[in-house]
């Protein structure tokens, strides 16, 4: 079983920033990477970004590529979302997730989610 924890979430104004985290424990090895994922009301959850445990390759959607840095402590098995130039479109929930089999951004490779951390963009 896994656990992960978000936090660092709240409310930014419109070109600013934010920084998530997500603490994990548990039985993490079974998985190899961690990624983010947002949902807005009336909407689908998406894929944000991802990072391998090992190597640390990183994955980002096209919408916040150059915006979005997701980067990872292997010795704290915590992965952090550092979220730039934030407009309204970037309000939404952020989950964190484990991964242990399936396509990099498919919500449904993904099996131990956090509980979710809210993120609301103001203009």
């Amino acid at each position: 079983q896994v656990q992960l924890v978000e936090s660092g979430g709240g409310l930014v104004q419109a070109g600013g920033s934010l920084r998530l985290s997500c603490a994990a424990s548990g039985r993490t090895f079974s998985s190899d990477a961690m990624g983010w994922f947002r949902q807005a009301p009336g909407k689908e959850r998406e894929f944000v970004a991802a990072i391998m445990w090992s190597g640390g390759s990183t994955y980002y959607a096209d919408s916040v590529k150059g915006r979005f840095t997701i980067t990872r402590d292997n010795a704290k098995n915590t992965v952090y979302l550092q979220l730039i130039s934030l407009n309204p479109e970037g309000t939404s929930v952020y989950y964190c997730a484990t991964r242990n089999r399936g396509h990099i951004a498919a919500t449904r490779a993904y099996k131990n989610w956090g509980q979710g951390t809210q993120v609301t963009v103001s203009s």
